[in-house]
C-alpha cells in the first residue's frame, strides 16, 4: 500500500510532472494507491472537481482510523509546533493514518519533512 497525498493527487490531475506524480501513476496502475480518510475530504471539496474524478477517488481503499488515533494526532502535532515547525491539523491528520497503518506517504508538500522527522513517516 501506498497513501496518496491531495498535493500530489492534484499534481498528477494537471498534468504536472515529478517523481511524485510519477509514484501516483504506478500506485493507482498497481493496485496499490490508498487515500488517509482527509485526503478524500480535501480532494472531494474542491469545486473544480469532475464528477468522474470524484467517483475515482471514492473507489479507493481509505486507510482506517484505529482506537486512539485522536491522541495520537495531538501528541504528534504537540512535538512538530514545540520545535516551532508548521503542522496544519490536516496534515496531521494525513501523517498519523499513514503512521497507524505504517505506509509510506507520496506528497509534494514540504511540509511532511517533519512529520518524517519527528514521527518517523515514511515519505516517498
Amino acid at each position: 500500500m501506498i497513501a496518496l497525498d491531495t498535493s500530489s493527487l492534484a499534481a498528477f490531475l494537471e498534468g504536472l510532472a515529478g517523481r511524485d506524480v510519477e509514484a501516483v501513476d504506478r500506485a493507482l496502475a498497481d493496485g496499490v494507491g490508498v487515500l488517509p480518510p482527509v485526503v478524500l475530504s480535501e480532494l472531494l471539496s474542491n469545486p473544480r472537481l469532475t464528477e468522474t474524478a470524484g467517483e475515482v477517488f471514492r473507489g479507493l481503499p481509505l486507510l482506517p482510523v484505529v482506537d486512539g488515533f485522536w491522541d495520537r494526532a495531538g501528541l504528534l502535532r504537540r512535538r512538530i509546533l514545540a520545535k516551532q515547525r508548521r503542522a496544519r491539523l490536516a496534515d496531521t491528520l494525513i501523517a498519523q493514518a499513514c503512521l497507524d497503518a505504517d505506509v509510506p506517504l507520496v506528497t509534494r508538500d514540504p511540509d511532511f519533512r517533519h512529520f518524517a522527522a519527528e514521527g518517523g513517516l515514511k515519505l516517498l
